[in-house]
Formats: structure tokens, C-alpha cells, sequence
């Protein structure tokens, strides 16, 4: 990166490039991407900026009305099309979602692709530098049901920390409270990533005693609030 780069980064966001380059999977999740040819690429953005409250980090909450995860925040992406890169699908899943301008955002880095095994998607975060923040909204509305730039102080804050008991196994996960009112649920895969990144990077640290949240109806499919 030169003097002459029209979109450096800001020097906050240096430690999350050199994090992506040295994390490995493993350090990120137990599932890693399978031998075999048979899953379906995929690609989320991992969307970082400066808003009027700080550093921030882009999620879409999706819509409460569909069939799988309803409710569930994320990061904007989807699958990865013929001939498209992860970097370039991500930008147009983002586009498509939020209605972002991708010209105002420069992909600066990759974490290791991941696996989710109930729906067999290897999935490539990309990283990326908002140096020209456009307006976002719920542009996909069957898919989205509201767009958050949640400030990374908010994010690291122990206050909006929480633990959530996953309807499918049991297990308890690590999950954070955002939106205006702390009261949006970020939980599963994407709360994973952020909360081992960002411990790895040294932002965040561990809050064993966070409260026990279980998660409310709408975030539920049929099945698991039968369980």
C-alpha cells in the first residue's frame, strides 16, 4: 500500500490484516472444510468502517418470516456464483442485501474459509474497508429484516456480552446484544467468528459469568420450539 493509495486504512484496522493473515481455522472453528468437492462456496463480508459512533461492523438481521434461521444476524453474503471470486461475490450479496455502493469498499483481507456442515457451505469471509460509507437499508426485504453498524466498543463491551443455548444440540455459545436498544441477538456461526477474531486480535476477552439468553419465538423454526 502506497501514499498514493486512494483508500489506506486507518491504523486500528492494521491489527485485524495482520490477524487475518496468521489465524488459522482451527483457531476459529472445529469444522474445517471437507476433502471433497461437494460443498457450495460461499462468501460473507465482514464489513468494517468509522460511523459517528466509531469503528463499526456491518450485520444484516434476516428476515423473521424465513424458513431457516429466521431472525438470525449476520454478516451480508451468499453463495459464490460461476467465475465470481469470494471478494467479489461478497460485495454483490452486500449490495444486493443492504443496497451499499461496493465502489466505497476495499476488500483488504480473508480469514480461512469455513465449513457449516448442516448446510454443507464452505464460506470465505472477507474483510473489508468501508473508506466511503454509503447509505444501508433492508434493500432485500423477503430476505432482510433490518441493517446494523454496530460500533466495535459496543461489540467488545462486557455489558452486551451474553451466552445462548443453541435449540439444536444444547450447547452453549458465545453471543453479544446490538442494535439501538441491545436488544438483537448476534449468536451461531457469525458470533463465533467475531468472538474467537477478536479474542485472537486481543479485542475481546472472555466473560464466563455473561448472562444466559434463550432465544425469543421469532428466531425459532417449528421444530425447535417444539423441542
Amino acid at each position: 500500500m502506497s501514499a498514493a493509495d486512494p483508500s489506506p486504512v486507518p491504523d486500528w484496522l492494521r491489527p485485524v490484516i495482520a490477524g487475518a493473515d496468521t489465524i488459522t481455522g482451527e483457531q476459529i472453528t472445529a469444522f474445517l472444510p471437507p476433502a471433497d468437492d461437494g460443498a457450495r462456496e460461499s462468501a460473507v463480508l465482514m464489513l468494517f468502517g468509522e460511523g459517528p459512533a466509531g469503528p463499526d461492523l456491518l450485520f444484516t438481521e434476516r428476515s423473521h418470516t424465513m424458513r431457516s434461521h429466521p431472525g438470525q444476524v449476520s454478516f451480508p453474503g451468499g453463495g459464490v456464483e460461476v467465475g465470481e471470486s469470494a471478494g467479489e461475490a461478497a460485495l454483490r450479496e452486500a449490495w444486493e442485501e443492504t443496497g451499499l455502493d461496493p465502489a466505497g469498499v476495499r476488500p483488504i483481507a480473508q480469514l480461512p474459509r469455513l465449513w457449516l456442515p448442516h448446510s454443507n457451505n464452505v464460506v470465505t469471509p472477507v474483510i473489508g474497508w468501508w473508506h466511503t460509507p454509503s447509505p444501508v437499508h433492508a434493500a432485500s426485504a423477503g430476505e432482510v429484516h433490518a441493517v446494523y453498524r454496530t460500533p466495535l466498543r459496543e461489540l467488545v463491551d462486557p455489558a452486551n456480552r451474553i451466552r445462548v443455548r443453541s435449540p439444536r444440540t444444547d450447547w452453549v455459545l458465545p453471543g453479544f446484544l446490538i442494535g439501538p436498544d441491545k436488544d438483537v441477538i448476534l449468536w451461531g456461526f457469525t458470533a463465533g467468528i467475531v468472538a474467537r477474531f477478536f479474542a485472537y486480535l486481543g479485542w475481546l476477552r472472555e466473560v464466563p459469568d455473561a448472562p444466559l439468553t434463550i432465544l425469543p419465538d421469532y428466531m425459532l423454526t417449528g421444530r425447535e420450539r417444539t423441542r
